[in-house]
């Protein structure tokens, strides 16, 4: 929550304000339904832009507890409160929208004939009814209150300050949800802001409350992270650190090493205004190195087999400030080969039912050079190898080559061969004991995921069963609930636990595989 400076976004927001309070008192025409369906694809493409921006927020406060703790859980926590109620807040209004667009989806599928959107029957039969608000109308205001109770419960207890802001942002009327029309008189904030206006306003103000929920998030997340994002414009050990990049992986004795030590988070333009730098704890010297945009580009001899050690500091001044970046980095020396190097890129055993990566080469021979054989393999590109294991417990690789001194060498290695673990259930996503109300239930995917499996696998569900308390088991084709599965659904009674097992997934890209039993879904039945 940025302060008291105007942002482009709230002076977009601001601007739209004034354009829907103007359409109250004119004769809708074609050039302003169109004029606002162009803000409704601005601030739509607006809040995509938020969303990626407030992902990489979160991943940064995440990042900084999993590495720093202290304070940063307690963020961690708040951000995720945060994300939570935004998302569901967020959703809710998708479906609204969604609702309210059916009709013309089907012949605008893109949304795109604003000056076609001149009626809002759809809204209105959804908030409102003869007597007033509906019961959905109600609902949705009280959802705007919950969404800002919650804010300011998890947030604004941390950061009082900025209680007034989010109040303001989703402000809904007085304690009777009323605000004074132009009129003088007092009318439901309800009915002032949603009732009878064209579709594509509606859809604008309902986007335009989107893009605050988004905002929102943002301005929780930034004033979170705090300092952290105003350091990443300038060069200094908060928020820089120092990688060593090589021409090549290893190098032989007797080499010149010609490696390059570099600043990490954004590659640096600065060159260093003084080197401390040591080898094995020898200073470098002039000569053994030069200054290069974001580093230093090394030129000393490797020296004899094994890690060598290179520690100091890289100096730079910002401001007349200086600010010692630390060098603690190493690099291996090796003898030359005589044997090959086998590794498997994800794990030290290659799985039954699917294509595991394998990187396979002899340092200081070409890939082309080397001869690899084994049961299941083939190769890909370059020292890239894919192995699908057959029947059995091991499998032996071979590499062999010969060297540029005309001795050859071979390695066999051998790799267990293991099953894929047992998938997990899940329904839109959750697995084990959720909670959903039917009507989210009804149209919800059921699904099958490998949680920490190092192979992004995308199960497809063949079929699966459904079980109601006190009704008969009904095994359901495809993803979804069925018409059988749904009736039966209608007699669960809120609070109930309705179960989803035996769960049939396949691997689309290796759909002979079978599979272990796939563990149930519990899913208590709620409002």
């Amino acid at each position: 929550m940025a302060g008291a400076k105007e942002t482009p976004r709230q002076k977009l927001i601001s601007l739209m304000y004034l354009v829907f309070i103007t359409m109250l008192a004119l004769n809708v025409s074609k050039e302003v339904l169109d004029g606002f369906g162009q803000m409704f694809k601005k601030i739509q493409s607006s809040n995509i832009r938020l969303d990626q921006s407030n992902d990489v927020y979160y991943n940064k406060i995440s990042t900084n507890a999993a590495e720093k703790e202290g304070k940063w859980l307690g963020h961690d926590r708040t951000a995720k409160q945060i994300k939570v109620e935004s998302d569901s807040f967020f959703d809710k209004i998708q479906e609204i929208k969604n609702k309210i667009t059916e009709t013309q989806r089907i012949k605008d599928p893109e949304l795109e004939n604003y000056k076609e959107m001149d009626k809002g029957e759809a809204l209105d039969l959804i908030l409102f009814s003869s007597s007033g608000e509906s019961e959905e109308g109600e609902a949705f205001v009280e959802m705007i209150m919950n969404y800002r109770g919650e804010v300011v419960q998890v947030f604004g207890s941390q950061y009082p300050q900025y209680i007034d802001l989010v109040e303001e942002r989703f402000y809904t009327g007085d304690f009777e949800h009323n605000i004074t029309n132009k009129d003088g008189s007092a009318q439901s904030w309800l009915s002032y802001n949603y009732e009878g206006f064209p579709l594509v306003s509606s859809l604008a103000k309902l986007t335009m409350m989107q893009s605050d929920i988004r905002a929102t998030e943002q301005d929780v997340l930034t004033t979170l992270l705090g300092k952290e994002l105003e350091l990443e414009s300038g060069v200094n050990e908060s928020n820089y650190i120092t990688l060593l990049k090589t021409e090549k992986g290893a190098y032989y004795q007797g080499e010149i090493f010609n490696g390059s030590v570099i600043l990490g988070r954004k590659g640096g333009a600065q060159n260093p205004n003084s080197v401390n730098i040591t080898i094995d704890g020898e200073p470098l010297q002039e000569g053994d190195y030069e200054l290069i945009p974001g580093g230093i580009r090394l030129n000393v001899t490797t020296g004899a087999p094994g890690d060598h050690l290179i520690e100091g500091d890289l100096i730079f001044l910002n401001e007349g400030v200086e600010s010692k970046i630390p060098v603690i980095q190493s690099f291996p020396v090796i003898s030359k080969p005589n044997s090959a190097v086998i590794s498997a890129d994800k794990m030290n055993v290659v799985y039954r039912g699917v294509d595991n990566p394998m990187t396979i080469s002899i340092p200081g021979i070409a890939n082309n050079k080397v001869s690899v054989s084994a049961t299941g393999l083939r190769k890909v590109k370059g020292s890239n190898y894919l192995m699908t294991p057959g029947k059995g417990r091991e499998v032996l690789i071979r590499a062999s080559a010969t060297l540029p001194d005309g001795n050859k060498i071979t390695t066999s290695t051998k790799f267990r061969v293991k099953d894929i673990p047992a998938p997990v259930g899940t329904v839109r996503g959750l697995d084990g004991i959720v909670s959903l109300n039917k009507t989210d239930l009804e149209i919800s995917p059921v699904g099958g995921i490998l949680k920490d499996f190092d192979f992004d696998i995308k199960l497809q569900t063949v079929s699966f069963k459904f079980k109601v308390p006190g009704k008969p088991t009904i095994t359901v084709q495809g993803n979804k609930l069925d018409a059988r599965a749904k009736t039966a659904l209608k007699g669960a009674k809120r609070g109930q636990a309705v179960q989803i097992f035996d769960v049939k997934v396949k691997n689309p890209k290796s759909p002979k595989y079978v599979f272990k039993q796939v563990a149930p879904v519990i899913i208590n039945i709620g409002g």
